[in-house]
């Protein structure tokens, strides 16, 4: 008898027990990974046990914990940059494994690049698992990482004309204006001649806390060029803001000229852009950086293409930034645009920008040398790092216009104008302020002003606007009006305005005075607006169309489609309170007295049991309306307030009552609900969506339904039905969507004529539902109006039924820059009388 076979078998079951047991506890490793040539910690680092598919990620400290109940025996640790480390560990124990990761940052200038076709998602790509780390260490490499932070912005925008010809100076026209030609800056830009003609600049301390989070930026001060009252300046400065918008490449997208880029750094970006390392820099501190050249994969997308350089301190952050606008995307004018970007390393390790330099050349073709040539600089200094600040400091206090932030002497701008200005930019608002004083200048300015803003500026006062001078309608035939409105320079406080009018074929006199009373002491048109405002008006008005009241008889729209007689007279007394918060939430509260007297076609009210006839409707209502338009932009001026578009909500609620006081004939309750906003949906461009909801309680006639926007004009316009009659429908309950699809040339850059000539897709959809209560039917009430017929006694307003009015249409846009062309068809109601089932419509825009 032997015991060697059962020794055998004994260590052999000892050594599967001992597997087991070990099996059975868990792995758990922990520890902090570091650099090992600065001992600083390294976060988002690849930890994983070696033959699995169990990993994590350092955290933000470098810190990691991981864990298994498999026999692990080795831990993989990696990380672009460093070299990559297997460590051997306790299988079935908890312990404690500090790693030091060995930089290799020198082997990476060795990395050649092929032009190779690569995978769409290609991660065995060096440059495309660098660019990863950057993605993933953005939030800790941005300003908003910090819970306090606070800095100095010297923020300048200068445009110039650029390679003006000689022979311009000396043609008579301009023989008066040498001095102005005289002042050339050919050294700042290469290749350029630049002749300023725009400068502003200001000066912000910026104050931000993450928790609650706030932002305050504190001016303190401001200079521009002031072209006189030939030309609103304000607004100048605000449109170049709008093209120039600071630019941020944290940011996943960021606008420029009007149009969504996507950041090279974007969360998505490696899905649209292609990526290159093209270097490896050692800086004077012996810090090396890694050259990151990309492309856009689809080349007709609105992309950048460029460089970034990228730290290889753990942090990944971009120290330097230069972007260009693919050339080959659908924008106008723009023959060039650049963006170059300086990041500064902080006391802490971080870097912070500290220079930003957007510029773009201008022109009307590529071949042409000349044009306008615009940049915008901002320089950050003097940044605090999580200092906290009483919590006034991040409270914006009321913006109320102060002539000493805009009077600073020379001094405040020697010691904080952190970009040099050029010889030629020092001497610009010099020559502005001379030429302003110019005669000639004037007269050329006022007649620029009257053709483009429609206005003619007396200083205190100003007449227009020149479209409404003259128009003509069936009701009134050949009309005349004039008008006019007092400016700042009247007062700051309060606004009048006015217009008188004449028809010559009902030969009646229409008017209209309002004045406004500003309660925060700054232009009603300035945001945020706090005012009051009270007017007076008697003119007519079609049902349907919804325009800006005082400009309905702009004589383009005089021109209509099809029978256009359903008027109103409408006499309107109306007082308003206005109250806009920073928050960009606002208030107001209305009454109106109104009488609608029929005329044209309308005339007269009828009852249904034709037994009653009645020479107006009288009505008097209160209303409250709340809205609300986060980050909301507009173009300020000093007469005229214009939001931009944004990807931002828009919501808007409105209540008003129908009451029986000063002899209002009915009582009734109305609820309007308006949403849009407008959405990008990168590469197909952007889509502008409204939504719209109304219901009215009680009984009234028909004038006071809802009567959906219908346009008879022959220009297509966005928020009305274009191929809808006026008054051809009425509803008490009603909802609707409008879908504006703009495509930015996505499939006509594909077409070699199409791309030349920069055409742009458009497609719209729009559909209104509704519904007409019993109550609100005139055939079941007689004490009701009747709908209005035509001559023939065929009605031609009705109720909308279950199936809802739809109409589509397929433009072209761009076309000369500046037309929009539409085909318009409609699909539903196609029986009701004199309608248009398809049409050709035409809307003037200018756009980039």
């Amino acid at each position: 008898m032997t015991f060697k076979p059962a020794y055998k078998q004994l260590l052999l079951i000892l050594s599967l027990f001992t597997g087991l047991c070990a099996a059975a506890q868990p792995t758990i490793v922990s520890g902090t990974v570091t650099d090992a040539s600065n001992k600083r910690p390294l976060p988002y680092v690849s930890i994983a046990f070696l033959g699995s598919t169990i990993g994590v990620n350092s955290d933000n400290n470098g810190h990691y914990a991981i864990k298994a109940s498999g026999a692990y025996q080795k831990l993989k640790v990696s990380y672009v940059g460093y070299k990559e480390s297997v460590i051997s560990i306790q299988p079935g124990k908890q312990q404690v494994l500090n790693v030091q990761l060995v930089p290799v940052a020198q082997n990476l200038n060795e990395v050649t690049v092929k032009t190779r076709k690569r995978p769409k998602y290609d991660n065995e790509n060096p440059a495309v698992q660098l660019i990863r780390r950057v993605i993933e260490n953005k939030p800790k490499n941005r300003p908003e990482a910090y819970n306090y932070v606070e800095y100095k912005e010297y923020d300048k925008m200068q445009f110039s004309l650029s390679n003006i010809s000689e022979k311009v100076k000396e043609k008579k026209l301009f023989r008066k204006y040498k001095f102005i030609f005289e002042n050339k800056d050919s050294l700042t830009y290469p290749g350029k001649t630049l002749l300023p003609i725009y400068l502003k600049e200001r000066v912000t301390q910026v104050f931000y806390r993450k928790n609650p989070e706030a932002t305050r930026n504190k001016v303190l001060g401001e200079k521009s060029v002031d072209f006189g009252p030939g030309f609103d300046s304000e607004g100048i400065g605000q449109y170049f803001q709008h093209l120039y918008t600071k630019v941020d490449i944290y940011d996943n997208d960021m606008m420029l000229l009007g149009r969504q880029f996507l950041s090279p750094i974007a969360d998505n970006a490696p899905t649209f852009y292609k990526y290159f390392i093209t270097d490896t820099i050692t800086l004077e501190t012996g810090k090396k950086l890694i050259q990151l050249s990309f492309t856009p994969r689809n080349t007709n997308n609105i992309l950048f293409e460029g460089d970034i350089f990228i730290t290889l301190d753990g942090n990944y952050a971009v120290q330097k930034a230069e972007l260009i606008i693919n050339k080959n995307i659908n924008v106008n004018f723009v023959r060039t645009m650049n963006i170059d970007q300086d990041f500064e390393l902080s006391e802490d390790g971080r870097y912070h920008m500290s220079r930003s330099n957007t510029f773009a050349d201008f022109g009307i073709s590529q071949k042409k040398k000349s044009g306008v040539f615009g940049s915008r600089t901002v320089v950050r200094r003097d940044f605090t790092i999580n200092k906290p600040r009483p919590d006034t400091t991040y409270i914006t206090p009321p913006e109320v216009d102060d002539e000493d932030l805009r009077n600073r002497p020379d001094s405040f701008w020697v010691k904080n104008r952190f970009d040099t200005l050029s010889t030629a930019e020092s001497k610009v608002y010099k020559n502005i302020d001379s030429l302003v004083h110019m005669p000639s200048f004037r007269r050329t300015a006022d007649i620029i002003n009257l053709l483009f803003a429609g206005f003619k500026n007396f200083g205190k006062f100003e007449v227009g606007p020149a479209s409404t001078f003259y128009s003509f309608n069936p009701v009134e035939g050949f009309r005349l009006r004039v008008g006019g409105r007092t400016t700042a320079d009247f007062s700051r406080k309060i606004f009048f305005e006015g217009y008188g009018a004449y028809g010559f074929k009902d030969e009646k006199w229409k008017y209209f005075f309002a004045t406004s009373y500003s309660l925060n002491g700054k232009s009603i048109y300035r945001f945020p607006q706090h005012y009051i405002r009270a007017s007076i008006q008697r003119d007519t008005k079609i049902p349907g169309q919804e325009l800006q009241f005082i400009q309905e008889d702009n004589v383009l729209l005089s021109f209509k489609r099809g029978r256009n007689d359903k008027y109103y007279y409408n006499d309107q007394y109306r007082f308003e309170y206005v109250s806009e918060f920073r928050n960009h939430f606002s208030y107001y509260i209305g009454l109106r007295k109104l009488i609608q007297t029929p005329a044209g076609s309308l005339f007269p009210f009828i009852n249904t049991a034709a037994t009653q006839t009645f020479s107006n409707l009288s009505t008097s209502e209160a209303t409250l309306g709340v809205r609300y338009a986060p980050n909301e932009q507009f173009y300020q001026g000093k007469l005229f307030r214009a939001p931009i578009r944004n990807q931002y909500p828009k919501l808007s609620l409105e209540y008003t009552a129908g009451l029986r006081v000063l002899n209002g004939q009915y009582r009734y309750d109305k609820i309007d609900f308006r949403g849009e906003k407008r959405n990008y949906v990168a590469p197909f461009g952007f889509s502008d969506v409204v939504i719209e909801a109304s219901k009215t309680f009680g009984q009234v006639p028909y004038p006071l339904l809802n009567i959906p926007r219908g346009n008879q004009t022959f220009a297509y316009v966005i928020d009305q039905y274009n191929l809808m009659n006026f008054l051809e429908f009425v509803s008490d309950k009603s909802a609707s969507v409008i879908i504006d699809h703009h495509f930015g040339g996505y499939f006509f850059n594909k077409i070699p004529l199409f791309k030349k000539l920069k055409l742009r897709e458009t497609a719209s959809f729009k559909s209104l539902w509704g519904s007409l209560s019993q109550k609100n039917t005139p055939s079941s009430n007689s004490n009701l109006y009747q709908f209005p017929t035509d001559d023939k006694g065929v009605p031609i307003t009705y109720a909308i039924g279950s199936t809802p009015y739809i109409e589509a249409s397929v433009g072209i846009e761009n076309i000369f820059k500046f037309i929009r062309v539409d085909y318009v068809k409609r699909f539903t109601y196609l029986d009701n009388p004199d309608v248009a089932k398809w049409g050709i419509r035409v809307k003037i825009k200018f756009d980039f």
